[in-house]
């Protein structure tokens, strides 16, 4: 009798032992629902593409987009800078075509945001750039991070220092930058006096892929109307130099404009579109034009017309 009842517990032991074990083994709902939360929380990212000035083939810093994870002003900032940095966190996502240009190995040492001026703090590797590059990267990181919503203006510093002049040239910089520091720049000038600029974008290209190329141009003329001069150059040839095209036709004429505000609306002739039976203007004329406005002017949104006919309205932010 005892022999059985002991040979009964063991078996009853045994199993709830088995039981227990698979209990153990097996996690629960609540379990799996806690893991999930927890990875929600960890991996949750946006991945939007975001505007960034990166050297092509040509040595012109020119407008292309990487993916970035972060939403938060500051750590878009840092992606980006990221993506300019050579052999940086971002090397592996830069597009078939285009270089990074900030020496390797410079640190992002501190970056904060006031009142819409970005400072960023590099380190000293920064100052490790090829003189024939130095004001390229400066016209890259300012490009770069003033294409970010809510950034007007930048200020660079080294090791804590305001950087006030190219690091191999000794050339002046303006201690706060924005995009009127201009950008493959071109002087056309005849005398240091009534000097003004514009910025105009064209198109290149890659294998086939277009993107966008801005060219601030030097000249000695303060009166002149920067909008016509602007429709008028893009215009004025198919071919801007060997690797600039511009799409517009070169009968266009902008007849008159207007802003309003942070509106701007552009009146054309019909040249500007690309097929007058269907009141289409082609997307690169679009793109070149509407750029090349909200880099002078600032606005939010371009509406084109032609003949004083509203034919397409041009959503700045959605460009950017």
């Amino acid at each position: 009798m005892l022999k059985k009842m002991s040979i009964r517990k063991i078996i009853i032991s045994t199993l709830t032992l088995f039981i227990l074990l698979i209990i153990y083994l097996i996690p629960s709902n609540e379990t799996k629902e806690i893991e999930l939360k927890n990875d929600k929380v960890e991996y949750t990212y946006s991945n939007n593409l975001n505007p960034i000035y990166l050297l092509d083939s040509n040595d012109y810093i020119a407008r292309t987009s990487i993916k970035t994870s972060k939403t938060d002003i500051i750590e878009k900032a840092k992606e980006l800078i990221e993506g300019l940095i050579i052999d940086g966190q971002k090397s592996n996502i830069i597009p078939n075509g285009f270089k990074s240009i900030i020496p390797p190995e410079t640190q992002i040492l501190d970056i904060k945001l006031q009142e819409g001026t970005l400072t960023i703090n590099f380190s000293k590797e920064l100052l490790d750039i090829n003189e024939k590059y130095e004001e390229k990267m400066i016209e890259a990181i300012t490009y770069t991070l003033t294409s970010i919503k809510d950034i007007n203006n930048i200020i660079i510093q080294v090791e804590g220092e305001v950087l006030t002049k190219l690091p191999k040239s000794g050339k002046q910089l303006p201690s706060v930058l924005d995009k009127s520091y201009g950008i493959n720049k071109i002087y056309e000038l005849t005398s240091t006096k009534d000097i003004t600029s514009y910025t105009t974008y064209y198109v290149s290209s890659y294998n086939d892929n277009y993107y966008y190329v801005p060219v601030t141009k030097y000249i000695n003329n303060k009166n002149q109307d920067k909008i016509k001069v602007i429709i008028e150059e893009m215009s004025s040839a198919p071919i801007y130099e060997s690797n600039l095209m511009s799409f517009l036709n070169v009968n266009t004429k902008l007849l008159d404009y207007e802003q309003e505000e942070n509106t701007l609306k552009l009146n054309f002739n019909d040249m500007i579109l690309s097929d007058i039976t269907s009141n289409n203007i082609l997307e690169e004329v679009i793109y070149t034009i509407s750029l090349s406005m909200n880099d002078m002017l600032d606005v939010t949104e371009i509406i084109f017309y032609v003949d004083d006919e509203e034919i397409y309205t041009s959503n700045i932010e959605n460009i950017m």
